[in-house]
């Protein structure tokens, strides 16, 4: 087992939570976190009986990633160390799994679930453990998985329970919550301590020179250039918006194409369309919104990549469609009309988006050497697939020897990376296989990825975590940071805010660790008081939006040709996650498709076909074959509810007013196949 050699800076932060003090650990990226709990671990094993320590993490990668990289090598010759993951047949056992290792490193959502659970080989008490080790602990807020399974421990610190955990908190950046004020920041910093109900933040102090030879920050550029002086394609697609807005009657009173803000009112404006049964407006709305998203790829690639998902959209929707009305006619035709215009602007140059000249000539300031490694981040999945393409056809990048792949979030979806996806992209980039990410925000915080020298920021507009995460990869010597933007345009004046924020953050962090010992205990009392009476107040809320309605009194209609085809009443839910329709009748009203490949595979169930309207083609979810048994999954956010007190969207179950019962397979078979037995 290799030793564990800490910094000067790492010993410092690091003393309270030896003395068995809940804290937090705020460290720049790189600054040695995890190796600094991983001692944390050793010691605390070392000294405590019958010590049981959970590790969390937020996504599943890291799991893996810590285990492979950090536990295991340190911990895994005198200690019983074990990884577990969505992927793991172990988490069916979790409880059991707890009971034989000494540390277990999982995801938040796992010891969620095992909390929840009453089965005996799934279920875990807090008390189980001895310490829990919270990576990324600025995401203890709100809603989060996070929060939840520290609202549990509040809840029986403040009765005072002598056995729970003690708690370590590691984190890059605390963020100041959406504050603008010093008061309001320091505030959301006090929230994050009462969360983790921690006694202190923990910083470099004496030994802050060592910790920044150690991490140097950077060199910060901002690469602007000139607005677009001539834009005839996005100009084409502004005035085919104008035709649809006309064709609707509602021309007066939005922003301008284009933009976030226009985005969020076609959205609503959609809403209004499926509640007043008004399909012109309705479809007119979705239509609008898809020419908005080609005019802000157009914005930030090429006019060809905004073509091509105006393209898709329109192709996809044609072969899904049927029975078309006047609105449809009016929509695709109108594309069809403008189609081959569209595609000839499109390929002239001349009016090709500036920002990407600028971004090339930034590359290839930085890969002029074998040794150069470098990460840009961009704002979606789509726009990391147009980046990507645009290096790959760029000669001049070509010529020098960049080497790019996409990185993005894995998940369930379709379009996700997998976790085996995501490894072999890290792996062939810390080889030197790869020189260039493509990435959308998975790669700002946990990665294991090499060091950088060069970070660009593209597109994007986060908040100051996010630019402390991501400037936080360029940790090579005499690295770069660079915001490649529009001179005067929301991404610079987002990416100058953000830095007014980080200081605002660091100023706030210090007022609090100025507290006296006393003063900051009694405040963390109050606000966990007030959080609490907060939260049960909220479930209140919950409880009674949930039982508004009676099931039976609300129908499901088609959000596209508003179809009655099912009641709250035919709803199930599986496992707390899979809306389920359990009338077989519903069978009549949709149609199956293509089967759905998902990244990973589950316990109880496999995906089954896709589903979509019998009437009209909408999309309404996919069947799941649960225990033999197929049901179709269906998402809210396809539907529109009709209920006693008028017509209703919601875009989560969760936000539904009535009530869902547990789905009871051994009824289900027994109502469906009543000769089985």
């Amino acid at each position: 087992m290799e030793d564990i050699r800490l910094y000067r800076y790492q010993e410092e932060v690091v003393q309270p939570a030896l003395e068995g003090q809940n804290i937090i650990i705020w460290l720049p990226t790189g600054g040695g976190k995890t190796r600094a709990a991983v001692y944390v671990t050793k010691r605390h094993l070392e000294s405590k009986p019958r010590a049981k320590v959970a590790v969390l993490v937020n996504k599943v990668h890291l799991v893996d990633q810590h285990y492979t990289k950090e536990f295991s090598p340190f911990l895994g010759k005198d200690y019983k160390v074990v990884p577990i993951s969505g992927d793991s047949s172990q988490k069916d056992f979790f409880g059991l799994v707890v009971r034989d290792n000494d540390v277990v490193i999982c995801t938040a959502q796992i010891l969620e679930n095992a909390l929840q659970n009453k089965e005996t080989e799934k279920h875990v008490e807090l008390t189980d453990f001895t310490l829990l080790i919270f990576d990324e602990c600025h995401h203890t807020n709100k809603d989060s998985v996070y929060n939840k399974i520290m609202t549990r421990y509040v809840e029986r610190r403040l009765v005072a329970d002598s056995r729970l955990p003690q708690v370590l908190g590691l984190t890059a950046s605390l963020g100041a919550g959406g504050a603008k004020t010093l008061e309001k920041a320091k505030e959301h910093v006090l929230q994050i301590c009462a969360n983790l109900d921690a006694s202190a933040i923990m910083s470099s102090q004496q030994h802050a020179k060592e910790l920044k030879e150690k991490v140097p920050r950077p060199r910060k550029e901002y690469d602007i250039v000139e607005k677009r002086m001539e834009d005839p394609f996005g100009d084409h697609l502004k005035w085919m918006m104008k035709q649809i807005h006309g064709f609707m009657g509602t021309e007066d009173n939005f922003s301008p194409f284009g933009t976030q803000d226009y985005e969020a009112e076609v959205v609503l404006l959609e809403q209004t369309g499926v509640v007043e049964k008004n399909r012109l407006v309705a479809q007119c709305a979705l239509h609008l919104r898809k020419y908005n998203d080609a005019l802000l790829i157009n914005d930030t690639v090429r006019m060809v990549d905004a073509l091509r998902v105006l393209d898709s959209f329109y192709s996809t929707n044609r072969e899904k469609r049927i029975g078309l009305d006047g609105t449809d006619i009016f929509l695709f035709g109108l594309f069809e009309e403008n189609k081959v215009e569209l595609k000839m602007l499109a390929a002239n140059a001349r009016y090709e988006n500036p920002k990407l000249a600028k971004l090339e000539s930034t590359l290839l300031k930085q890969f002029f050497k074998e040794t150069s490694r470098g990460i840009l981040f961009t704002k979606t999945r789509e726009s990391t697939h147009c980046l990507y393409s645009w290096v790959l056809d760029n000669w001049r990048l070509q010529a020098a020897g960049i080497k790019a792949a996409i990185l993005t979030g894995a998940g369930n979806q379709a379009n996700h990376m997998t976790q085996n996806d995501q490894k072999q992209t890290i792996r062939r980039f810390r080889e030197g296989a790869l020189n260039l990410l493509v990435s959308t925000s998975v790669a700002e915080e946990g990665l294991d990825i090499p060091e950088c020298n060069l970070v660009v920021r593209y597109g994007l507009l986060t908040n100051e975590i996010a630019m402390q995460q991501a400037s936080g990869r360029a940790r090579a010597e005499n690295s770069i940071y660079s915001v490649v933007a529009v001179k005067g345009g929301c991404e610079q004046r987002r990416e100058l805010t953000n830095e007014y924020l980080e200081e605002l953050t660091c100023k706030a962090i210090t007022e609090v660790q100025r507290m006296t010992p006393r003063d900051f205990r009694l405040k963390i009392q109050q606000i966990q008081r007030e959080t609490l009476m907060s939260q049960r107040l909220s479930e209140l809320r919950v409880q009674d939006r949930h039982s508004r309605y009676i099931p039976a009194r609300v129908q499901l209609c088609c959000r596209t040709c508003d179809r009655p085809v099912a009641r709250g009443s035919d709803v199930q839910v599986i496992d707390s996650a899979h809306y389920v329709i359990v009338n077989p009748d519903f069978r009549r009203y949709y149609r199956a498709g293509g089967q759905v490949y998902l990244p990973r595979t589950f316990e109880d169930w496999t995906p089954g076909c896709k589903i979509s309207c019998a009437g009209c083609g909408k999309d309404w979810g996919m069947e799941m074959i649960y225990k033999n048994v197929t049901l179709p999954n269906v998402a809210i956010k396809n539907f529109a509810l009709e209920t006693p007190e008028g017509r209703e969207t919601v875009k989560r179950w969760k936000d539904i007013k009535f009530a869902i019962e547990e789905f009871n397979y051994f009824e289900y078979c027994l109502n469906k196949f009543p000769d089985l037995l």
